[in-house]
C-alpha cells in the first residue's frame, strides 16, 4: 500500500516545437478520417509479431489523441493527457514502459485503471518527412514486460509501413485536389467567377444532347452590358473590370444548382436553363434584369449606373433542336433587345 501511495501522475510537459508538430500533423489531413482497412491490418500484424492482445495507431492532437485503428479493444479518442500515446511524441523514437502502474506518469491513466488494465506499452513514434512525431504505432500487453529485440524491430518496420501508407493517401488526396484546382482554372473565368466559354460551350453541348433524348425543355439566356465601352472609356477599364466582377457575383447567386452561367465574351454573357421552358427562362431573365438595375456600382466617389439587355431562345424539339440553333435564336432576340432601347428582355422568335 505505501508503494502505491507514491504513484502519482503528472502533466506531460509539451515541447516549445510542439505548434510545428502539430502543423506536421495536420498537413496529412487525416484525422477524424473514417476506418480503413490497411490501417487495421497493420494493427493486427503488429498484435501476432509482438505477441500481446493489443495494437493502436493514434494520432496526437493538440488536446486529444484520436485513434486511427486498433487492433484487439475498441478505442475511441482520449484527452491526451490521459493517454500513454502523448509521451511518444515528446522526443524518443521508441517509448517502452514495462508497468504502467508503476510509472508515475501513467499509473492514473484510465487504460492502467480500467478495462483491460493495461501494463506493458511500447509505442514507436510515426515521424513525419520533415521529423516530427505525429503519432504511434504501439502495442499493449495486461501482463507487465518488455518485447525481445526482434519483435522491437518488426515494430519500428510496422511503424515505416504506417507512416507510408499516411504519406501515400496524403499524396492521393493532394493530387486530387491538384487536379481540382487545374480543372476549375481550365474551366472558369477569373474575373467574374463563371464558366469561360469554352466550359460553358461543352456543357451546353452535354445539356443539349440530354434534352434530346428526353424531350426535356432547355433554355439559354444571353446578356449583353448596356454600354459597356462607355464604361470604359469614361472610367478606366479598372472600373469595368469590377463592373463584370459584380455582375458575375451576382450572376452566381441568382442561378440554381443546374444552371450554367457562362462569360461567352467581352461584357457578353450567357446562361444555360436545363429544365426550363421559354416562360420560365423568360421570368428568370426579367428578374435577372431588375436585379441588376437595382445593383450599386461605384466608379470612384460616384455611383454608376449598370443595365443589361437580354435575349432567351428555348428548344422546341423541331427548328430549335441543337446548341447552335438555341445560342443563334437567343442572339437574335438580344439583338432586337439592344434595338428596342436596351436594358429589356426579348424571348424567342419575333
Amino acid at each position: 500500500m505505501l508503494a502505491a501511495e507514491k504513484i502519482h501522475t503528472l502533466s506531460i510537459a509539451r515541447p516549445q516545437a510542439d505548434q510545428f508538430r502539430l502543423a506536421a500533423l495536420h498537413r496529412y489531413h487525416i484525422l477524424d478520417t473514417p476506418a480503413c482497412e490497411d490501417f487495421s491490418f497493420l494493427t493486427e500484424l503488429a498484435t501476432q509479431i509482438c505477441g500481446v492482445p493489443y495494437a493502436v495507431i493514434s494520432l496526437v492532437d493538440a488536446e486529444r489523441v484520436w485513434i486511427k485503428a486498433c487492433a484487439g479493444m475498441r478505442m475511441g479518442e482520449l484527452p491526451r493527457g490521459d493517454s500513454v500515446c502523448s509521451l511518444a511524441v515528446l522526443g524518443e523514437a521508441i517509448t517502452e514502459i514495462p508497468d504502467l502502474s508503476q510509472d508515475f506518469r501513467t499509473a492514473r491513466m484510465t487504460l492502467a485503471v480500467e478495462a483491460p488494465f493495461v501494463r506493458m506499452y511500447t509505442g514507436v513514434a510515426l515521424t513525419s518527412a520533415d521529423g516530427f512525431a505525429i503519432g504511434t504505432l504501439c502495442v499493449m500487453d495486461t501482463k507487465p514486460g518488455r518485447l525481445g529485440e526482434v519483435q522491437r524491430a518488426m515494430l519500428v518496420k510496422l511503424a515505416r509501413q504506417v507512416m507510408a501508407l499516411i504519406e501515400l493517401r496524403a499524396n492521393a488526396q493532394t493530387l486530387t485536389a491538384t487536379v481540382r484546382e487545374l480543372e476549375e482554372l481550365a474551366t472558369t473565368d477569373e474575373l467574374t467567377g463563371l464558366h469561360n466559354r469554352r466550359s460553358l460551350l461543352h456543357r451546353l453541348k452535354f445539356e443539349t444532347a440530354r434534352a434530346k433524348r428526353f424531350r426535356s425543355p432547355l433554355s439559354a439566356v444571353m446578356i449583353d452590358l448596356d454600354h459597356f465601352k462607355q464604361i470604359n472609356d469614361d472610367h478606366g477599364h479598372a472600373v469595368g473590370d469590377q463592373v463584370l466582377a459584380n455582375v458575375g457575383r451576382l450572376l452566381r447567386e441568382s442561378v440554381r444548382v443546374i444552371d450554367i452561367p457562362g462569360r461567352y465574351g467581352g461584357e457578353e454573357l450567357c446562361v444555360i436553363l436545363p429544365n426550363t421552358p421559354l416562360e420560365g427562362a423568360c421570368k428568370f431573365a426579367e428578374t435577372l434584369r431588375a436585379k441588376l438595375e437595382a445593383q450599386l456600382h461605384y466608379a470612384g466617389p460616384r455611383l454608376l449606373p449598370v443595365t443589361a439587355s437580354f435575349g432567351v431562345g428555348s428548344f422546341d424539339h423541331m427548328e430549335i433542336a441543337d446548341a447552335e440553333s438555341l445560342l443563334r435564336q437567343a442572339d437574335t432576340a438580344l439583338y432586337r433587345a439592344k434595338h428596342a432601347g436596351r436594358n429589356r428582355v426579348e424571348c424567342g422568335a419575333p
